[in-house]
């Protein structure tokens, strides 16, 4: 047997190159640094795009705190103790400033600092968000790989429709209907709220299931369909059919020889499917009440508090391109053969 794992292993498309250690570990170094150059580049103009969408918005932060019966002298006053009347480029000077020292700022609405609110929403979203993506991955890699290797029969029609059926139903009327069901109908589980992580660490994970279970059947529905077409892809591959006619059972010669070449595929996706995580996260908040970025994000529009909705939005866009890049770093570990080429 081992002589027919070294022969299939052979044959797999993922063995790097003939080149020396030295080369490929030069060679991914540099490809670090790029990325990382990109990174930075991103995120540089995501600021100044972020900054100037904002600021060229009708209407006064002033007047809007101060009221529609306040006095242009009153509103004067106030847009000067914020630094609104400072031109635009050394507003942004001071805003980035502010987030490269990690000091968010003062919100314009309560006076507060925005560090420690945000870092409260935070505490609620990133848990979130986490329970979303692990709930979609326990259903789309186990589905994919099940609708792949039972393609031609009634099973895995049955199961492709299934994921079809997911995609089409929008995560927020999926909420209502766990509401109704699971948290009104059979009173399992907490309909809406919060409950601090200070205290209880039971019932914050409670409030948060229906949420993570709105997020992660959508999530787990769309990944799915992007399993399915991977495995089926390396499923046709020679090396996998090599593999196969030298003895080696489907499940096994896929799970040793052609599951890591499709997660390549996938991680793409995934690393695309964060942003429209975080996304679906702001409308499930709303859903299910929850303190949440999505909810801070919509009070301070509201508000018009820019130097909050600023820093929120900064926030997404750093989370969002610096999972790219660590998906990018993954391309190489997954794939040797990228370390050379890329």
């Amino acid at each position: 047997m081992e002589a027919v794992d070294a022969s299939t292993s052979a044959a797999s498309p993922l063995l790097p190159a003939e080149d020396s250690p030295d080369r490929r570990d030069l060679a991914f170094l540099r490809f670090v640094a790029r990325r990382l150059g990109t990174t930075v580049l991103t995120l540089f103009g995501a600021s100044v795009l972020v900054f100037a969408v904002l600021n060229i918005l009708p209407g006064s932060p002033a007047q809007v705190i101060l009221g529609t019966q306040a006095t242009p002298a009153s509103v004067r006053e106030l847009t000067i103790k914020l630094g609104l009347n400072q031109p635009l480029p050394l507003q942004y000077v001071h805003w980035i400033g502010g987030l490269l020292s990690l000091h968010l700022g003062n919100s314009y609405i309560s006076g507060q600092p925005i560090a420690p609110e945000l870092g409260a929403a935070l505490a609620v979203t990133g848990p979130l968000v986490a329970l979303g993506l692990l709930f979609g991955l326990a259903i789309a890699v186990p589905t994919g790989i099940l609708s792949a290797l039972r393609h031609r029969r009634a099973s895995g029609t049955w199961l492709a429709a299934a994921t079809q059926v997911g995609i089409a139903i929008p995560n927020f009327v999926l909420g209502i209907l766990l509401i109704i069901v699971v948290a009104v109908d059979w009173r399992l589980l907490p309909a809406s709220g919060f409950i601090p992580w200070s205290q209880s660490v039971g019932g914050a994970l409670r409030s948060l299931v229906l949420p993570a279970i709105s997020l992660g059947l959508v999530e787990g529905a769309i990944l799915s369909r992007y399993v399915r077409t991977a495995i089926l892809g390396v499923m046709r591959a020679d090396y996998l059919r090599t593999a196969r006619a030298k003895g080696l059972p489907a499940g096994r010669a896929l799970v040793r020889h052609g599951v890591r070449n499709a997660s390549v595929p996938v991680l793409t996706v995934l690393g695309l499917e964060l942003s429209g995580l975080i996304i679906g996260a702001v409308v499930i908040e709303a859903v299910f009440t929850l303190p949440g970025v999505g909810s801070l994000l919509l009070s301070s529009v509201a508000n018009r508090d820019l130097i909050t909705v600023q820093d929120i939005v900064m926030l997404v866009a750093t989370v969002v391109v610096v999972t790219n890049l660590l998906v990018d770093l993954l391309y190489r570990i997954v794939d040797p053969r990228l370390e050379v080429g890329g």
